[in-house]
């Protein structure tokens, strides 16, 4: 579980780790802290081992966070690094066999992971399907708003895989997407029982919509390929300027439509300014960023499966932590 949150947003996870007989995992950081994780866990007789993460770990240096160094789209959140972190411990530990990840705003119920963890022998990744608020990109839930068509995709938030999986999360918004990017290419990827996300405000100000459209852009237009049954070949400078084009006119409809909206005034305009911001961030993105990243991303993916295969086999939870520079409490 990574968790950013005080401790009460944990204990849901400790009842479940309970249920299930299993070691939880939780990587903390700002208001979360793994000493009170501990003490917790010690008072519900739970197996649990937490780390207070700092800004790095002894992880791979990935070619896409520097193509996004400079740029206003560099990730500032530091969730793909603890699912990283808890992959590669995974690869240390030859007993486990999967790996369930739990965003700490989602809960599950032990049946329903039992019966996912069932059907990774058939498949490569298993996501519990999200029953509750919809945990989508603030594009996307404005569309909704305004009645258009919207799904949910399959998230990291309730994922298990392998304990062997070889994929990771790079530093972007949307970074399940591309971890299960391979998987659901193959058909390897399936969806059952229920999770149930935690309601909150996708309009809450104009910052979250800014940080997310550089991943929401490449995402979409990445899996909209894989829809067209085309490959990531085709993801060139003309394709990238046609889907730029077309993602403004997306956003720019769904504002004039939101004019309309019953909504309370200051509603209203929450709602547009988050959407301004979204389209004044896609205005910034260049055909040749998202080239330049895709390219990036496909030699990270070697990286760290090179990464993955030099990964010594250890039998203790925290001499992995420790083999990357992380100091459990």
């Amino acid at each position: 579980m990574p968790t950013n949150r005080p401790v009460d947003r944990v204990r849901d996870a400790m009842r479940l780790a309970r249920e299930l007989d299993c070691l939880l995992l939780v990587l903390c950081s700002r208001w979360s802290s793994a000493s009170l994780v501990i003490s917790e866990a010690a008072r519900a007789d739970v197996s649990a081992v937490a780390v207070d993460v700092p800004p790095r770990a002894r992880l791979p240096r990935l070619n896409a966070d520097e193509v996004l160094r400079e740029t206003p789209f560099r990730s500032r959140t530091d969730t793909s690094m603890k699912r990283n972190i808890a992959l590669a411990v995974a690869h240390m530990m030859p007993d486990w066999r999967s790996v369930l990840f739990l965003d700490d705003d989602i809960a599950v119920t032990a049946d329903d992971v039992r019966g996912a963890a069932g059907l990774l022998a058939e498949y490569d990744a298993v996501g519990l399907a999200n029953a509750g608020f919809p945990d989508n990109s603030v594009v996307c839930h404005a569309n909704r708003e305004v009645g258009g068509v919207q799904d949910t995709f399959i998230g990291g938030g309730a994922l298990l895989v392998p304990a062997t999986s070889r994929s990771y999360f790079p530093h972007v918004y949307n970074e399940d997407w591309f971890f299960l990017f391979d998987h659901i290419r193959e058909r390897r990827v399936a969806i059952t029982g229920r999770a149930e996300q935690k309601e909150y405000d996708p309009f809450d100000g104009p910052t979250r919509a800014r940080r997310q459209e550089f991943g929401d852009c490449l995402a979409e237009g990445v899996f909209e390929l894989l829809d067209d049954g085309r490959e990531l070949a085709d993801a060139g400078l003309d394709f990238w300027r046609d889907y730029l084009a077309r993602r403004g006119a997306f956003i720019a409809g769904i504002l004039q439509r939101a004019h309309g909206l019953p909504l309370p005034p200051e509603q209203r305009k929450k709602m547009a300014d988050a959407l301004h911001a979204a389209q004044n961030s896609r205005a910034e993105i260049t055909p040749e960023l998202c080239v330049q990243y895709l390219d990036a991303w496909r030699r990270d993916r070697a990286a760290w499966e090179e990464f993955l295969e030099a990964l010594p086999k250890l039998s203790d939870v925290h001499a992995a932590l420790k083999h990357l520079s992380l100091r459990p409490a």
